[in-house]
C-alpha cells in the first residue's frame, strides 16, 4: 500500500496546462493533453515528486468543475485510454495518481439535470438535487428552482442524502479504479459535502483497491470532521497556506509559531492527521506573486517541506511562475505550461532547492512523521523541533535580509548536529545551541 504521508505531490489543472479552449460548445474534436502530461512523468521524478494531483478531467460545460459526462474524459484533453496511458506513465516513475472528484454538483448539462428540466416533477432525477422547487422558476426559465453551488445556478447542487445519487456518485468512483487503476481521489467542495456519503465512498473505494487515499478540499472549517466524520484521510491545510506568506510578508512568524501549535503541537487540534500543504494552488495567487520579497520564496518552500503535513507544489511554480487573480477570472492562476519557464530568472536555483527539500525530506523520518515542538519564535526568525524516536531534526528560518544568530536550549538526545543543506556543523555541549543563520534561508539539522 501506498503511504501517502510521505509522499510529495505535483498539482495540476489540466485544461489550463495544455492550453485547453475554456468553453466546450460543439463536443466535437479530441485534444492530445494528457498525453502531452506524461511526458512530464520522469521530470517531476527528477524533482522528487511522488504523487501527482490532477484534475478535473471528465466531460464538463467550460472549466472543468462543472460535469456533464463522468464516464469520459473531457474531449479537450484527450480519451479514455490517454487516461489509462498517463496513470501507467506515472506509476512507472513510482508516482500515484490522484484525480479530481467534483460529487457536488453538476453541469445543468449533466443528464439527471437535462432530465429534470425536461420532465419536471415526473423525473426520477428531482431527488438529486438540493432545493429543487417547482412552485418557482430560476433565472433560466426551466420552471423550478434549485440550489446551485454558492449561489451559481450554473452548478447545480447535488442532494448527498439520495441514496439513489449516492449510489451513482460512489459507482462512478469504483469504476475509475477499475479502468484507470488511480490511487486516490480529491474531493471538490467536501465541506458542504453530506459526511454520510463521503464515508460511504471511503469506505466503498478503500473496500475496492487497498490503501486508496481520500483528500477534502476545505478552506475554513473544522478539519476533524472531514478526516474523523467525513472518512477522508486528508484535508487541504488553508490555515498553513495563508500563515505561511503571511508571516514572510508581515515580519511576524508569530503567526506561523500560532498556527502549527494550534495545529501540531502538543494540545494540537489535527495531531494524527496529515494535512495537505501547499504554497499555492488553481483557486489562489501564485507564491512568486503573493511574496513582497522574492527571496523569501527559498525559505518558504523549505518550511513547506519540513512542517508536519504532506506538501504540494503547483505546476510551473517549481519555476518561479507568478500569476494574480484579477477579480473576474482565475485564467492567469492556470496558464498553459511554457517550456520558456525553465529560463526564468530563478528557475534553476528554485527548482533545485526544491528537489534538496524532497530529498531531505523523503530520507527523514522525523520530517515525515515525527511529532512538532517549538523552539524559538521571533518576528523574523523560527526554530522548531520535529522528533521521533530514531531521529531528531531542528529546523531554523530567517525571513531577515541580514544574517541572525540565534540561541536555542541543547535537546538532550544530542551534542553535534549537521546542516543538510550545506554539511555545515554545530556542538551544542553548553546549555545552549547557537546557530548562525543566512539571510533569507533556513536550516536543516539532523542529530549526529
Amino acid at each position: 500500500m501506498i503511504d501517502f504521508s510521505s509522499r510529495f505531490f505535483y498539482h495540476i489543472y489540466p485544461l489550463g496546462f495544455c492550453g485547453a479552449p475554456r468553453l466546450r460548445s460543439d463536443w466535437q474534436g479530441e485534444g492530445t493533453a494528457l498525453k502531452a502530461i506524461a511526458l512530464h512523468a520522469p521530470r517531476l521524478a527528477a524533482l522528487g515528486v511522488d504523487a501527482l494531483y490532477i484534475g478535473p478531467l471528465f466531460e464538463s460545460s467550460s472549466h472543468g468543475y462543472d460535469t456533464v459526462d463522468y464516464s469520459q474524459v473531457d474531449r479537450r484533453l484527450g480519451t479514455n485510454e490517454d487516461l489509462c496511458a498517463l496513470v501507467e506513465a506515472f506509476h512507472a516513475q513510482d508516482i500515484a495518481v490522484v484525480l479530481d472528484a467534483v460529487f457536488n454538483h453538476s453541469s445543468r448539462d449533466f443528464f439527471a439535470f437535462a432530465d429534470v428540466r425536461a420532465h419536471k416533477a415526473a423525473s426520477p432525477y428531482k431527488d438529486w438535487y438540493a432545493g429543487v422547487d417547482f412552485s418557482r422558476d430560476n433565472e433560466y426559465g426551466d420552471g423550478f428552482s434549485y440550489e446551485g453551488w454558492a449561489g451559481h445556478t450554473s452548478l447545480a447542487k447535488f442532494d448527498g442524502r439520495c441514496a439513489a445519487l449516492r449510489e451513482h456518485l460512489i459507482g462512478t468512483a469504483l469504476a475509475w479504479i477499475d479502468e484507470f487503476n488511480i490511487d486516490g481521489l480529491r474531493l471538490d467542495a467536501a465541506n458542504v459535502m453530506s459526511l454520510e456519503f463521503m464515508r460511504a465512498l471511503s469506505q466503498g473505494c478503500k473496500a475496492r483497491k487497498a490503501g486508496f487515499w481520500l483528500l477534502g478540499e476545505a478552506v475554513g472549517e473544522d478539519y476533524r470532521a472531514l478526516a474523523g466524520g467525513g472518512g477522508l484521510d486528508s484535508v487541504t491545510n488553508y490555515e498553513l497556506y495563508k500563515s505561511l506568506w503571511s508571516s514572510f510578508n508581515n515580519k511576524n512568524f508569530f503567526e506561523l509559531s500560532w498556527t502549527l501549535s494550534r495545529e501540531f503541537g502538543a494540545d494540537g487540534l489535527y495531531r494524527g492527521i496529515d494535512l495537505y500543504n501547499f504554497a499555492d494552488n488553481h483557486d489562489v495567487n501564485r507564491a512568486a506573486s503573493t511574496l513582497r520579497d522574492e527571496a523569501h520564496l527559498w525559505p518558504l518552500y523549505g518550511l513547506l517541506f519540513c512542517a508536519p503535513g504532506i506538501p504540494s507544489l503547483y505546476y510551473g511554480s517549481e519555476y518561479g511562475v507568478t500569476g494574480e487573480r484579477d477579480g473576474f477570472s482565475d485564467a492567469a492562476l492556470r496558464p498553459e505550461w511554457r517550456n520558456g519557464w525553465l529560463q526564468n530568472k530563478n528557475a534553476a536555483a528554485l527548482s533545485r532547492a526544491i528537489a534538496g527539500f524532497a530529498r531531505i525530506r523523503r530520507q527523514s523520518p522525523a520530517l515525515r512523521r515525527g511529532v512538532y515542538r517549538e523552539l524559538l519564535v521571533r518576528h523574523e526568525q523560527f526554530a522548531f523541533l520535529r522528533e521521533t524516536e530514531a531521529e531528531t531534526v531542528i529546523v531554523a528560518v530567517n525571513a531577515a535580509p541580514q544574517t541572525q544568530t540565534i540561541e536555542l536550549p541543547r535537546p538532550p538526545r544530542a551534542v553535534r548536529w549537521r546542516d543538510a543543506l550545506c554539511n555545515e556543523c554545530f556542538d551544542s555541549s553548553a546549555e545552549t545551541l547557537t546557530l548562525p543563520l543566512y539571510p533569507s534561508w533556513l536550516r536543516i539539522l539532523k542529530a549526529e
